[in-house]
């Protein structure tokens, strides 16, 4: 444990007192706190980095006052409430949480808003949660027209970046974050290390790509 084989190396990270130990244990050496030790993808070393000189000229400081501001143009999801939920839809590169309890209803909701988006723009629906065969037998009984709605069953990470970055959507799915693994860490799905390695990865494609995504989290029985 503690490093996947082919992966960068991983350390354990204390989320009480910020400690960072090599390999898991059950008590954290640096506040004596039990199970607070989480997986966490070690640092590049420091000879790999790029000086912060280098990067001064590229940080992009600029004057408040000398930015253009102008409203951002959102796409609309093509359900009302939905869309005023979202302040008048979805925006270009941004990333949106739905969150809430196991079968309320937020797949079904997103597969209806992805089946009447997809007639004008580029969308993906990314399942781990269920089969293809079973996310078109909802869409059957909601009577959705999703003829053309791409699909695609998978839970690794790397793979479906690399899907997104070669389709280039405008708007996916990811339903769930929680079924989701990265390469990079041995964890199993679902825990905090993949959620949170996962989705700052998400996060980092959709402001490179520009493009929307939604995440789908699952609130645990004790409020998580």
């Amino acid at each position: 444990m503690g490093q996947a084989a082919g992966s960068r190396k991983t350390v354990f990270c204390c989320s009480a007192c910020g400690a960072v130990v090599g390999k898991w244990q059950g008590q954290c050496p640096g506040c004596a706190v039990w199970n607070t030790l989480v997986e966490t993808p070690a640092e590049a070393p420091a000879g790999t980095r790029q000086p912060y000189a280098a990067l001064a000229g590229s940080s992009g400081v600029q004057v408040l006052g000398n930015i253009e501001v102008r409203e951002e143009a959102r796409l609309p999801t093509g359900i009302g409430e939905f869309d005023r939920a979202l302040g008048g839809g979805l925006v270009a590169g941004g990333v949106v949480l739905i969150g809430g309890d196991p079968g309320i209803g937020k797949s079904t909701l997103l597969l209806q808003a992805l089946a009447e988006m997809s007639a004008r723009h580029r969308v993906l629906y990314v399942s781990g949660e269920e089969s293809a065969r079973q996310i078109a037998l909802r869409a059957q009984r909601l009577a959705l027209s999703s003829g053309e709605l791409p699909l695609l069953s998978e839970i690794r990470l790397e793979a479906i970046i690399a899907s997104l970055q070669s389709s280039a959507p405008q708007v996916a799915v990811i339903d769930s974050i929680q079924t989701l693994w990265s390469e990079q860490l041995s964890s199993a799905p679902g825990s905090l290390a993949q959620v949170r390695e996962c989705a700052a990865q998400l996060t980092r494609l959709a402001k490179q790509a520009g493009t929307t995504i939604v995440l789908v989290g699952h609130v645990t029985k004790e409020g998580a």
